[in-house]
C-alpha cells in the first residue's frame, strides 16, 4: 500500500458504521482520504462508529442500499473515484431468521450499488466486499481458491455467492474498461476491538467477561481463518491501488485470509482469549439446538501473495493481544478514537518495516 494513494482520493465505502467499515473509515481517515460513508444507523449499541467519533471526519450519510435513487444521487453528487461496498446483513444465524432481508440486502443492495457505479462516470475502481463463506463449502481441509465453485447453504453464504455472481456479471455486461476495475474480496473470520454483533464469538466472549459469568460457546470444534480487522482492510487498500493502476489485469475475484496455521478450531480461541484477559474468564458449552452452520473452513490466499505482494502482519496469538487490549481499553475509559488509530499506526508500522 501507498499511503501518499489516498491522500485527497475520494472515497464512497458503503456500511461505514458497521465494524469493519468503521476502522476501514478511520483508516483512510488517518491516510489524507476524503470519505462519503452511506449506511444504515449503527447496527449495534455502543458501536465502533459512535465511540471512535467517525462522523466528525467524514461525511456521513445514513441511507440504504435497498434505495437505488438515493444511493445513485449520493454517489454521483460525491463525484466518486473509488467505491467500496461493504453494507450487508452479515450474519449467518440472523439470516435464518431473516431470509428476504438477507436477500434483498446483499444481492440487489449489491446490484442497486454497480447499477449506481453504472451512472457515475467518476468512479475508477470498485471493489464488493463478499465472504470465505461464498464457496460452496465442502468441509475440505485445504484452503478454498478463487476458481472453486460458488455456493452457500445457509441464506447469508448463498447470499454472498450470489453477490459475486451479481458483480461478475456486471463487470463482464457494463463495467469492463480501461479506466474502470471492479473486484471482489473474501476475507476471513475477522476479529477486532470494536465488534459488538449479536451471536459473534469475540463478542459473546468479551461481554460474558465482562459481566463476569461464563461464555457460552455453540461450536467449539469448527474451525474458522481467523484474522485480525486490520489484515483483510491491508488488503482491500493493496487491490483498490492494484486495479486503479491496471484495472483489466485485477478486475476478478481475491482471497485474503490468514495463514494456514491460524485456521483454528473455536476452543482454541476462547482458551487464548481467556488466558490473556484473565480476572476469572471462562467459557462452557451450549449443547442446544443451533442452526447448521460448517464446520471447516479455510482460505488459500496465494494469489494475493504473489501478485499484490500482501501478507498477513499479525499472528493469531498477537491479534487476540490486541483484541484484548482494545476492550479493556473501553472498559477503562479510554479515548477510543485515540486507541483505535494507535492500533492501525502499530499495523502499518509493521507493514512498512
Amino acid at each position: 500500500m501507498t499511503p501518499a494513494f489516498w491522500r485527497g482520493r475520494r472515497v464512497f465505502l458503503t456500511g461505514h458504521t458497521g465494524f469493519k467499515g468503521a476502522w476501514l473509515s478511520l483508516w483512510l481517515q488517518r491516510l489524507g482520504a476524503i470519505v462519503h460513508g452511506y449506511a444504515l444507523a449503527p447496527p449495534t449499541q455502543p458501536s465502533l462508529f459512535e465511540v471512535a467519533a467517525l462522523a466528525s471526519e467524514m461525511i456521513s450519510e445514513t441511507g440504504d442500499v435497498r434505495d437505488m435513487h438515493t444511493l445513485t444521487e449520493a454517489m454521483q453528487s460525491f463525484k466518486a473515484e473509488i467505491v467500496i461496498h461493504m453494507a450487508a446483513q452479515s450474519l449467518v444465524r440472523a439470516s435464518y431468521d431473516e431470509p428476504v432481508e438477507t436477500y434483498a440486502t446483499n444481492v440487489m443492495g449489491t446490484v442497486h450499488l454497480l447499477e449506481a457505479v453504472r451512472h457515475t462516470p467518476s468512479v475508477r475502481a470498485v471493489l464488493v466486499i463478499t465472504s470465505d463463506k461464498c464457496y460452496q463449502n465442502q468441509e475440505w481441509v485445504h484452503g478454498y481458491r478463487e476458481q472453486d465453485a460458488l455456493g452457500g447453504r445457509d441464506p447469508y453464504s448463498n447470499s454472498k455467492a450470489c453477490a459475486e455472481l451479481v458483480t461478475s456479471a456486471y463487470r463482464d455486461s457494463f463495467l469492463a474498461s480501461d479506466r474502470l476495475g471492479v473486484a471482489t474480496a473474501r476475507a476471513g473470520n475477522v476479529i477486532g476491538g470494536g465488534d459488538w454483533a449479536r451471536d459473534r464469538l469475540i463478542p459473546d466472549l468479551i461481554q460474558a467477561f465482562i459481566n463476569g459469568v461464563p461464555a457460552k460457546i455453540r461450536n467449539p470444534s469448527s474451525v474458522r481463518p481467523w484474522q485480525h480487522v486490520l489484515e483483510p482492510l491491508h488488503g482491500y487498500l493493496n487491490l483498490l491501488e492494484a486495479l486503479w493502476n491496471d484495472p483489466k489485469r485485477h478486475a476478478e475475484g481475491w482471497n485474503f485470509g490468514p495463514e494456514e496455521r491460524d485456521a483454528r478450531p473455536v476452543k482454541w480461541i476462547a482458551d487464548e482469549l481467556v488466558g490473556c484477559w484473565g480476572n476469572s474468564a471462562r467459557w462452557e458449552s451450549d449443547g442446544g439446538e443451533h442452526p447448521h452452520e460448517a464446520g471447516l473452513l479455510r482460505l488459500d490466499s496465494a494469489k494475493a501473495h504473489t501478485y499484490l505482494s500482501w501478507q498477513p502482519q499479525l499472528s493469531l496469538a498477537e491479534a487476540l493481544r490486541w483484541v484484548t487490549d482494545w476492550y479493556q481499553a473501553y472498559a477503562r475509559g479510554d479515548d477510543m478514537r485515540v486507541v483505535t488509530l494507535e492500533q492501525i499506526g502499530r499495523y502499518q508500522a509493521k507493514v512498512a518495516a
